[in-house]
This record gives C-alpha cells, sequence and structure tokens, in this order.
C-alpha cells in the first residue's frame, strides 16, 4: 500500500529549534531534519548542540542562543535567515522546570523570575523574532512547548504551572493577531517525559516505572520522540488549518476523575 517516494513533510522548510540540544527539542531535530527541513539548533549547551549540528551536517546549524535575552533571540533568527534564505517554522521549545514541589511560601521571588524568564519571555521573545521575518510572506507556523499542567492542577511545582499558562494564553492570542497573516500559532502540552536533564540509566528506570504507574494510558511510556511527532504535525501542511491549538500529550492523563477510578476498582 506504501510507496517508496514518499514526500518529506518538511521539504523546503527552514525551523529554528529551542532548546534544541537535548531532549525534546534534539529529538525535534533530528525528526524535522529526516522530513527535508533545515534546522537551527539554538540553545546555551554548546557542545551539545555544536555535536549535533555536526552530525547531522549542512542543512543544520547550531547558534548559542539564550532565549531569555532579546538581543540574542534577536540575532538567532537573524542568522537563520541570513543562512537559509528564510524561516518557516519557530518552536519555541526552550524551557527549565524545577524539581522541587515547593509551597507558595517558600517560592523564592528570584526562582519564579528565572522560571518566567526562559519559559514565558523566551516564548514570547521568540515568537516577536519570528513573527517580525514571517508577517511580510504571509506565511508561518510558530509552536511553543507548553505542558498538560495547564489542563490539571498539582503536577508541576506552582512557578512552572504559572510560565505554562501563559505560554497556552500566549498561543491563543497571538493566533488571534497573526492569523489575518497567514501565520498559524500552536503550543504542545506533554505529560512527564524525559528530557536530557534526566541523567543516567538508574534515574531513567526510576522514572520509567514512576510514570507507568501513575499515567492513564497503560502499556507506553511517552518519550521525547512522541513530542517531536506532535510538531511535526503541527509543522506540516496537514495542519494547515489547524491554529490556537492546546495539544495535550497526556495519554488521557488530564480527563480522568482519579477518586472515581479507585472505587471502580474497589
Amino acid at each position: 500500500m506504501g510507496s517508496c517516494n514518499v514526500n518529506k513533510r518538511l521539504e523546503g522548510k527552514v525551523a529554528i529549534v529551542t532548546g534544541g540540544a537535548s531532549g525534546i527539542g534534539a529529538s525535534t531535530v533530528h525528526l524535522f531534519w529526516e522530513q527535508g527541513a533545515k534546522v537551527v539548533i539554538a540553545d546555551i549547551q554548546d557542545n551539545l548542540g555544536q555535536s549535533l549540528a555536526t552530525k547531522l551536517g549542512d542543512n543544520v546549524l547550531y547558534v548559542h542562543c539564550d532565549v531569555s535575552d532579546d538581543e540574542q533571540v534577536m540575532n538567532l533568527v537573524d542568522t537563520a535567515v541570513s543562512k537559509f534564505g528564510q524561516l518557516d517554522i519557530m518552536y519555541n521549545n526552550a524551557g527549565i522546570m524545577s524539581g522541587i514541589f515547593e509551597s507558595i511560601l517558600n517560592t523564592n521571588k528570584s526562582d519564579l523570575e528565572r522560571m518566567l524568564g526562559v519559559n514565558l519571555i523566551g516564548a514570547f521573545l521568540g515568537a516577536k523574532h519570528a513573527a517580525r521575518v514571517m508577517v511580510p510572506n504571509k506565511k508561518g507556523c510558530i509552536l511553543f512547548t507548553a505542558s498538560s499542567c495547564t489542563k490539571i492542577g498539582g503536577i508541576a511545582p506552582h512557578s512552572y504551572a504559572a510560565s505554562k499558562y501563559g505560554v497556552v494564553g500566549l498561543t491563543k492570542s497571538l493566533a488571534c493577531e497573526l492569523g489575518k497573516h497567514g501565520i498559524r500559532v500552536n503550543c504542545i502540552s506533554p505529560f512527564g517525559v524525559l528530557t536530557g536533564s534526566t541523567g543516567g540509566a538508574e534515574k531513567e528506570a526510576m522514572f520509567e516505572m514512576m510514570m507507568g504507574a501513575v499515567g492513564n494510558l497503560q502499556g507506553k511510556i511517552l518519550k521525547a520522540e512522541d513530542i517531536a511527532k506532535a510538531a511535526l504535525y503541527l509543522a506540516s501542511d496537514e495542519a494547515s488549518y489547524v491554529s490556537g491549538m492546546n495539544l495535550v500529550v497526556d495519554g488521557g492523563y488530564s480527563v480522568v476523575n482519579p477518586s472515581l477510578m479507585k472505587i471502580s476498582k474497589a
């Protein structure tokens, strides 16, 4: 039934992936490249980012970029356009998370500002500079990584949840403004997923065991590659009329009432 001459889904497109040196970002860089895109990796992990770019070859470029810095994000976008001639996809994926579930009573203002600086301001700046070059061309796709904590409370630290709710709000707001320019804006909200910051085989096994126990969709553990596939769909022409969407990739976790589930198992 299949054909050997299947068109690559991002052929002829140029993409930027922030946080592209590891985790979800690196998986997305690989997949976008496999599907024909020229990709610019943006990160502050220079060794990882450059290594990935070198491995994939001429159609992949690494640019050091702290997404919370307006000038660095401006340089990132200008470098992508200078190198590859255009910008079709801007995936604002870079993010940080505190592993500590602190009470709001113990949360430091500086920790909150750091979280917002990367997760929300970084996303905002990426969208701003992408729009700057996309609006004149009357086309483009802007993506964000949000979180499934935007659908259900109590599964992430407060500062992280606040930053990711901001990303979902930004997605909807930008979809309204940029729609008239033919630009689509969407976000992806993953459940717990292993990223480059989760080091070691032992920790990986523990994480997978925990996610397998609490997850709704049994027999499957969410991987970075799964989020990359969601990004590929939203970035491709298959989603040409999809905008303003928060695509939740959580195996149905956020629609389950755990109290009722416990009763039904009794």
